[in-house]
């Protein structure tokens, strides 16, 4: 029997983006971990991926001009790219720093409050409003996420205060995009927003590293592998394009699903790899009940982004066909809806919920391009 071309490829780019993000998290985790290869400089290591996908951007924009920047005015930058980039150097710095304390099993675990967070940060701007199915989906996620932490043996309370500091700030990153570059109408792809993105969060992460690393740097013997981080900066990039590859041919619920499976995926891998990440019982059931509730509200999400996309009289007939979960290959993949409720102005997907892996910097760029994409999308099919 032949096996469909276009169904074979997106199996293909969902087994790559799977690898790749696995890979780098457990490659930036055996960087920085004082064990193995001990470059305990979180900050340092967060530069040089945006010293290098800022350099790829801009030869790929300026040099060999296959992408062509948008009209970007020094008010837009200021109030716009500046704070938006802030928080993202922000999350990179806290997720990567947790590292040094945490495994990488438990760091998975964590990132379930992604949508607790995200949610959180949209209600207290304004963009979302409270809603009872959407709390208890919080607070079963939440429950769970406790009691893993109850559960971790090697518990430490200064890799968790990172890791979930990291995570509230590119909850609040992702809402800032929202508020802030959506409403001037901007797209950007993966490539223009490392072109703009990437230098100003070099810039702020400059500050840190001058006042807590560079004195480190100084005094110790850090060893330095020119090979190490050039294939590290370098499977950064290639995840980033495996997303861009992803987002274009699977719909919302087969991405998620993926997600999903390279969550256990990589906390099984990360036991193997480092021995010393040891998962209880206590653990598996706590994050089990949180992904529980993750599930259960991406599929509020998605149902909700569906049903806002069809005319009125339609979405009855949609609602029956919800468990169906291939979609046309016209249909892009949409991320979730944050702004659904009736008083947001023109928004109807956002990627806010997704959870987003900290320590690779270039995902959240690639994230920034089909937010934009979605939400002008959205906005010129319902004329608002």
């Amino acid at each position: 029997m032949m096996i469909n071309k276009t169904l074979f490829l997106t199996y293909v780019y969902l087994f790559i983006y799977i690898l790749l993000s696995s890979g780098v998290i457990l490659y930036n985790k055996w960087v920085l971990s004082p064990k193995y290869f001990n470059f305990p400089l979180p900050i340092t290591l967060t530069m040089i991926h945006m010293a290098f996908s800022g350099a790829v951007a801009f030869f790929l924009v300026r040099v060999f001009k296959i992408v062509t920047p948008v009209k970007m005015t020094f008010e837009i930058y200021a109030t716009c790219v500046v704070p938006i980039s802030a928080f993202f150097a922000s999350s990179l710095w806290f997720g990567n720093t947790a590292y040094l304390h945490i495994s990488v099993a438990f760091i998975q675990m964590l990132k379930a409050l992604m949508p607790v967070a995200t949610f959180i940060m949209a209600v207290l701007c304004g963009i979302d409003k409270a809603r009872c199915d959407v709390f208890l989906n919080m607070l079963l996620v939440s429950v769970g996420v406790v009691i893993s932490s109850y559960g971790e043996i090697h518990f430490n309370i200064v890799g968790t205060v990172y890791q979930v500091t990291g995570i509230f700030a590119e909850a609040l990153r992702l809402v800032l995009t929202q508020v802030l570059l959506q409403k001037k109408g901007l797209t950007l792809n993966p490539i223009t927003s490392l072109y703009y993105i990437a230098p100003c969060s070099f810039v702020f992460l400059f500050v840190p590293w001058y006042l807590l690393e560079k004195p480190v740097m100084e005094v110790s013997q850090i060893q330095f592998n020119f090979w190490i981080f050039f294939s590290n900066a370098i499977c950064a990039l290639a995840l980033n394009f495996s997303i861009f590859l992803v987002i274009g041919r699977t719909g919302a619920v087969t991405i998620r699903v993926a997600g999903v499976l390279k969550d256990w995926i990589l906390i099984a891998l990360s036991t193997v790899i480092f021995p010393e990440s040891t998962i209880t019982g206590l653990n598996i059931v706590g994050y089990a009940i949180a992904l529980c509730g993750v599930v259960m509200y991406n599929y509020i999400k998605v149902k909700d982004v569906r049903a806002s996309q069809l005319p009125v009289e339609s979405i009855p007939d949609r609602i029956t066909k919800d468990w169906k979960f291939e979609k046309k290959s016209s249909d892009i993949y949409v991320p979730d809806n944050i702004g659904d409720n009736e008083g947001s102005s023109g928004g109807n997907g956002t990627a806010f919920d997704m959870k987003i892996d900290e320590e690779t910097p270039l995902i959240s760029s690639s994230r920034l391009f089909h937010i934009g994409r979605t939400q002008l999308t959205n906005q010129y099919a319902t004329g608002k």
